[in-house]
């Protein structure tokens, strides 16, 4: 096995790596994403090939030390800088609510991670469309498990994995989606997003905009689907995710102790456009989610699911 590149970044301001790579979690079990303290692993399928980075902030320096292996490497650690933050920008913005100035205030660092790869976050998205965490999160183990691939390099050792490529996901057949637990709907809205994958990743690289009319014009993505994908693969700090079953609840609870409906949070949001999808995130840190009362959505279980096996 060949070494690994390596890169040393020195950001700007303090960089709090852990907090901003862990927008890209999908539940505590997510195989492409591992932390070791404040060091983070990361595998991912890159236009040039897969990768594995390791991450490690190095404050004492002021510095961020970066590991890549894999044929994406070098891309990889070109986009180091946006991937921890340092495209987003912060003009503009006004924290004109005492939550969201404390947000602020105890986070003072945090910033929109932005990947630059669409179809990386269209996956987890779909799946996690209309179900519980918990089975989203399942779902999303279970395909990256049986039809991704180790991550290279030392990504084998850490049971670090790569999500499957769109190409693996159009040949992936109906009845195994359903092994997946996941149902026909999430899944012919992923075979049809993988279908124009190349487009949809041209369109990312226009703007958010862009994206979000390419995506809509799936069907089987809209409002909430496009919101997801675009916080995390352009870092969109106007992405809101309309259609939440929890967001405008929470949103609602944590400014007047009553849930929103959507319509309520967009006209409470709108004075801080195009800030919306931020306003939102320094809420979530400074009152977290409204008391859960009465019985939990529960997983559906009339989808078989079977134990996922390796691929060789």
């Amino acid at each position: 096995m060949s070494g690994p590149l390596e890169r040393r970044w020195r950001p700007s301001w303090p960089c709090p790596v852990r907090e901003v790579l862990t927008q890209h979690r999908r539940g505590g079990g997510d195989p492409t994403l591992r932390t070791l303290g404040e060091v983070v692993w990361r595998g991912s399928r890159t236009p040039e090939g897969t990768v594995t980075l390791r991450v490690e902030p190095c404050p004492g320096v002021g510095e961020v030390h970066v590991q890549a292996w894999g044929a994406g490497a070098e891309w990889a650690l070109d986009r180091l800088p946006a991937l921890l933050g340092a495209d987003d920008d912060l003009s503009g913005f006004v924290a004109a609510h005492p939550l969201v100035a404390e947000g602020r205030r105890r986070h003072p660092h945090w910033r929109l991670s932005r990947t630059g790869l669409v179809m990386e976050s269209v996956v987890p998205s779909v799946i996690e469309q209309k179900v519980t965490g918990q089975e989203a999160f399942a779902g999303f183990r279970r395909l990256v498990r049986r039809f991704g691939e180790p991550a290279p390099g030392p990504g084998v050792e850490r049971d670090l994995w790569v999500q499957p490529s769109a190409e693996r996901i159009r040949t992936i057949a109906s009845w195994e989606w359903l092994h997946l637990h996941i149902d026909p709907a999430r899944s012919r809205a992923l075979v049809r997003a993988a279908a124009v994958a190349d487009s949809l990743e041209r369109l990312g690289a226009r703007g958010a905009e862009e994206l979000d009319r390419g995506l809509r014009s799936l069907p089987g993505i809209g409002v909430w689907t496009s919101a997801e994908v675009r916080a995390r693969a352009l870092g969109d700090p106007d992405a809101v995710s309309f259609g939440d079953y929890h967001v405008a609840k929470d949103v609602g609870w944590a400014v007047t102790g009553a849930p929103f409906t959507d319509e309520q949070m967009a006209e409470f949001l709108e004075p801080w456009r195009p800030h919306r999808g931020r306003v939102v995130a320094y809420l979530g840190m400074t009152a977290g989610h409204r008391p859960r009362r009465g019985p939990r959505m529960a997983p559906r279980t009339h989808l078989p699911a079977r134990p996922v096996t390796r691929r060789s």
